[in-house]
């Protein structure tokens, strides 16, 4: 089509394209490199190419309004209408005229046609003749591989529009003002889905939400219909995590993730990065809004199945992929409250950690002096403040890591996290927080041997503190540790002037502010015990509300436990022992709320203590210095002996002599259970004295 054949103000094609340039907005990089090449100073053939929706046609379209103001004859050409021939008649204008702009959209839509025009087409052009190619694919490597077109063609990978200009969209198209945060939260700069979603918005008024008939018209558009089911199910998984590898696609569908994998690389709207794939956020959208309502218990599975793959890589990352494998979890709540300000972002490229060096020494100094301030009372609290972090430093160097901008290496921030298994009275009083730390582990559950408590503890300056990427950084690093630690008891996270959301949003993952709360609320303590809610109940307690809604009530895996000492918890094996064959009686032990049951998920608590403690007993069997014990507790309490003077009779032996080798198998059993409670089910059984 010859632009301007239509240009009678009183024709409705007038009319359109009138509307058209008044919606238009942005896209200023891209009309700055059209019109340099208008005017000879860019390169002869601009290939633009994205996804569908993102404004390709109406980028064209603008070019070819713009050549007409520059005074020279443009012609814009529907891919699909050009046939790779000699008799492109459509086209053949840019061949007589050396002041021709031709504008291809749609390039993909013909076979072949991509490499007509580079091989066939294009070089008959005559010098100064303009030629824009789009399309949703990148131009084949063939065009960059060849030295002849290097100096010719300019690629432009055309993106959402930025926040302004998407915004600005929304307000042309007579948006309520309450209805553009969850519309640009879900359609980000996709003009396509920014256009939809307005035409709605505008016309129902209120808070805007996005229809099933836009999600159905946006995957028509964007995505299309994927070759199977399996190539379906493997789009939902890149979309819902945040990025895909083939290890990902692998745990969580049971189809080829190698070929998946290289058919989702090769979408128009898949982008690789250091971490893997990821679709364009509103293909992601549009794609985690469908399934969810299309197939609840789907979306539900394939959820479960992508969280424990990546809590399992939480567990096994080296050290420095912890941070990213965390944030790689909690994206997959990134529409959810989640704990310690996760929204979500997964910028953490903006800042890098690294652990704390001797040199770092003077620089941790000045950043724990300048976090207070330098002024009045804040520069006393900025002096004591890098007091504790050269105390901690010096004895805990394994402890610290440093934080720096990545484009610049400044160093921004510190944080610290002191692993404490008994403190000296110097430790003490050189650092308020642990203090407090350590006094209210004493007070409620003091640890049990082999146990320690953690203490994460934050220099930053103010700017940094809060909603920002760095405190998120740190925040992963932390719950990471968390996650990772084994016997740990208690974790306690210093926040310095925590906000309104942070109070309310951490008690709901059983992490509970102790701290004083000062008038001028310097800081908080927020503390979990981590024996009563483990790691993986914790998980739990936060993904149930994704995968199961509100009402989903906990299960044996995610109630709290009891953390009891090793007096109490001897006491309550040797009363559970002799109320075996009772299991009324057995449901009442507190030992059903311990690790030891928690373990075995999904199992009536009462039968599994039964069971825990029969197997027990049947263990010590293995082990020919136990073999008399054994037998002891066997005929007393699997086989019923109605009281003891009976089970020594039946046992052939002194009474003496029966209960010497019924408490020593009773002091074996409570022994090896408490082993276990400490150190986990898998473990081996409590070493033996000689």
């Amino acid at each position: 089509m010859s632009v301007g054949s239509t240009n009678k103000s009183g024709s409705l094609g007038w009319r359109l394209r009138a509307a058209r340039e008044m919606a238009f907005v942005g896209r200023e990089e891209e009309l700055a490199v059209f019109g340099a090449a208008l005017r000879g100073d860019g390169r002869g053939v601009l290939y633009v190419h994205g996804p569908g929706g993102i404004g390709k046609s109406a980028l064209l379209r603008r070019f070819a309004h713009e050549a007409a103001v520059a005074g020279r004859p443009a012609t814009l050409v529907d891919g699909s209408t050009l046939e790779p021939s000699p008799a492109a008649s459509e086209a053949e204008p840019v061949l007589r005229d050396a002041d021709a702009v031709l504008l291809i959209d749609g390039v993909e839509r013909i076979q072949g046609l991509e490499g007509w025009l580079r091989e066939r087409f294009l070089p008959r052009a005559p010098m100064g003749a303009l030629v824009v190619i789009a399309g949703r694919n990148p131009p084949d490597l063939r065009w960059r591989a060849d030295p002849g077109w290097a100096g010719t063609l300019e690629v432009l990978p055309l993106r959402g529009l930025r926040a302004g200009d998407a915004r600005a969209l929304l307000d042309f198209s007579g948006v309520p003002a309450e209805s553009c945060a969850p519309l640009l939260a879900f359609a980000g700069g996709h003009p396509l889905a920014l256009l939809l979603g307005a035409a709605v918005a505008a016309k129902d008024g209120g808070r805007w939400s996005p229809s099933q008939d836009m999600v159905a018209t946006l995957l028509d558009q964007l995505v299309g219909e994927p070759p199977t089911a399996a190539h379906r199910h493997a789009l939902e998984i890149c979309a819902h995590a945040y990025a895909t590898t083939e290890d990902l696609l692998r745990a969580a569908s049971p189809e080829d993730a190698g070929t998946l994998f290289r058919w989702l690389r090769r979408l128009p709207f898949v982008e690789s990065g250091g971490r893997g794939l990821f679709p364009h956020d509103v293909v992601r959208e549009a794609l985690e809004t469908d399934l969810r309502w299309r197939d609840p218990e789907g979306y539900a599975a394939m959820h479960g199945r992508v969280h424990a793959h990546l809590a399992e890589k939480v567990r096994t990352a080296n050290d420095a992929e912890v941070p990213g494998a965390v944030a790689a979890l909690f994206y997959l709540h990134r529409d959810r409250e989640a704990p310690a300000g996760f929204h979500g972002r997964h910028d953490e490229d903006g800042f890098q950690e690294e652990p704390l060096r001797e040199d770092d020494l003077g620089t941790l100094l000045r950043v724990a002096t300048a976090a207070e301030g330098t002024e009045g009372a804040a520069a006393t609290d900025g002096a004591a403040s890098a007091a504790c972090a050269a105390f901690w430093a010096e004895r805990r160097p394994e402890a610290f890591r440093l934080y720096r901008r990545a484009a610049t290496g400044e160093p921004v921030a510190f944080s610290a996290w002191l692993r404490l298994a008994d403190l000296a009275e110097e430790e003490l009083t050189a650092d308020p927080i642990v203090a407090m730390a350590w006094a209210h582990a004493r007070a409620t559950t003091p640890l049990r041997a082999g146990e320690h408590l953690a203490v994460a503890r934050l220099w930053a300056p103010p700017r940094y503190r809060g909603d920002s990427p760095l405190m998120d950084l740190i925040q992963w690093r932390a719950i990471g540790d968390c996650l990772r630690s084994e016997r740990m008891a208690w974790s306690y996270i210093e926040i310095r002037h925590p906000n309104h959301a942070w109070m309310e949003r951490l008690p709901r993952y059983g992490m509970r502010d102790i701290s004083a709360r000062p008038a001028d609320d310097a800081y908080g303590l927020f503390v979990h015990d981590w024996r009563a809610v483990p790691a993986r109940a914790w998980l739990e307690r936060m993904n149930r509300p994704l995968v199961a809604g509100p009402a989903g009530g906990p299960s044996a895996a995610t109630a709290e436990l009891a953390v009891l000492s090793q007096e109490k918890f001897t006491e309550a094996v040797r009363k559970a022992l002799r109320r075996l064959s009772r299991p009324d009686a057995l449901a009442a032990s507190p030992l059903t709320r311990t690790r030891l049951i928690a373990e075995r998920d999904g199992r009536n608590p009462a039968t599994a203590l039964g069971d825990l403690l029969r197997q027990a007993i049947d263990d010590l069997r293995a082990d020919p210095r136990s073999v008399k014990s054994h037998r002891a507790l066997s005929v007393t309490f699997l086989h019923g002996a109605p009281t003891q003077e009976l089970a020594a009779e039946r046992l052939g032996l002194p009474f003496t002599t029966y209960r010497r080798h019924l408490t020593a198998g009773i002091e074996r059993v409570c022994a090896d259970l408490w082993h276990r409670e400490l150190y986990g089910t898998g473990a081996p059984t409590a070493p033996r004295s000689t």
